[in-house]
């Protein structure tokens, strides 16, 4: 006969808390040490850990996007098209019209901001299914973004892009690429509205339970829209990375970073507030993919293993998401069947 949750011991509770919160940190620990075992001339190296979180930088920002619209209970797909378009407008204001590249930057991460929320206006307003909604949207970007670049790159003439904006992904700070520290900087500002703002509660709320977001008077399509946004801004963002990274424009490369940035948002969602999109599950899931793709790329792996790796992450994410949802739901159910304790 197995035991009632009220008579597990305060240990047994702990453990499975801890388990389910913290597990995936360790894996990316335990990924790392492993590696580095297996590889200890290459993989424990400054230099690998340098290229690590420059290469997954754009992948964890744009990951941390998706991580918005999921706290809701929608997904925004138009993300790899926006990602793809911002980076090709950002090529095209700058060496085809010359304009100064801050303002090239801050032009199309207003831009990403404003079709986001158009895409959440669709989807709340027409009542349409946010995977069709954005997925609709997402290819009218990628029109736009072959329009844009009549499909061809942007490459810049001889005289080169502006130091000052490749520096943006090429620079160091404190011994470590600086886009990792626009990583933390995105992270922390989206930890900050979820955990500590009253604007993340009432996202989760809607995310958990639209009757009961209604019912306390929550205005669901404003919030659900403004997510929208927030993912567009966080899109363009990376965009402009992007940008400065590649230091072309081409307007094929966007769709790349797609399945990762929903592997890393809804494998997140799986640890530290398990349940529930976070922004720091989101920074240690795309950790465990950054080891693991590193790992198996210098273990000499075919170029097929990057998608299957993915893909199969992207299961297992699903599935451990819906598993912790079902215990989160026996929880409450034996909770609710447990006799009130003697009174004092």
């Amino acid at each position: 006969m197995t035991r009632s949750l009220s008579s597990r011991s305060p240990l047994d509770r702990l453990h499975g808390r801890h388990v389910g919160s913290y597990g995936l940190p360790v894996l990316a620990a335990l990924l790392f040490l492993v590696f580095s075992l297996v590889l200890p001339d290459t993989f424990p190296t400054r230099d690998n850990v340098a290229a690590i979180l420059s290469s997954q930088a754009i992948p964890a920002v744009l990951a941390l996007g998706a991580t918005i619209p999921i706290a809701t209970g929608r997904f925004d797909l138009s993300i790899g098209y926006g990602l793809g378009l911002a980076h090709v407008m950002v090529m095209r204001l700058v060496v085809t019209e010359g304009w100064p590249w801050p303002l090239a930057c801050l032009v199309v991460v207003c831009a990403g901001a404003a079709a986001g929320a158009l895409a959440g206006v669709i989807v709340e307003f027409g009542q349409i299914d946010s995977f069709i909604a954005t997925l609709g949207t997402g290819s009218m970007m990628y029109a736009v973004t072959g329009w844009i670049t009549d499909g061809a790159r942007i490459v810049p003439g001889p005289q080169g892009l502006p130091a000052s904006f490749t520096a943006l992904y090429g620079s160091r700070f404190l011994g470590l690429p600086l886009p990792a520290f626009y990583v933390l900087a995105v992270a922390a500002v989206l930890w900050v509205v979820l955990e500590r703002l009253p604007a993340g509660r009432c996202l989760y709320v809607i995310g958990s339970s639209p009757r009961a977001a209604a019912v306390l008077g929550i205005p669901t399509r404003a919030y659900c829209v403004a997510a929208f946004a927030g993912s567009g801004l966080v899109t363009g963002f990376a965009g402009v990375l992007l940008a400065a990274q590649q230091q072309t424009g081409n307007p094929s490369v966007g769709l790349d970073y797609l399945l990762p940035a929903f592997v890393g948002a809804l494998l997140g969602s799986t640890t530290i507030r398990p349940g529930r999109a976070n922004a720091l599950g989101t920074v240690v899931a795309v950790a465990v993919l950054a080891v693991g793709l590193a790992g198996i790329g210098q273990l000499g792996a075919q170029f097929w293993a990057t998608p299957l790796f993915n893909g199969a992450t992207l299961l297992i994410a699903v599935g451990l998401a819906g598993y912790a949802a079902r215990r989160r739901l026996r929880a409450g159910a034996a909770a609710s069947r447990r006799p009130p304790g003697p009174t004092p």
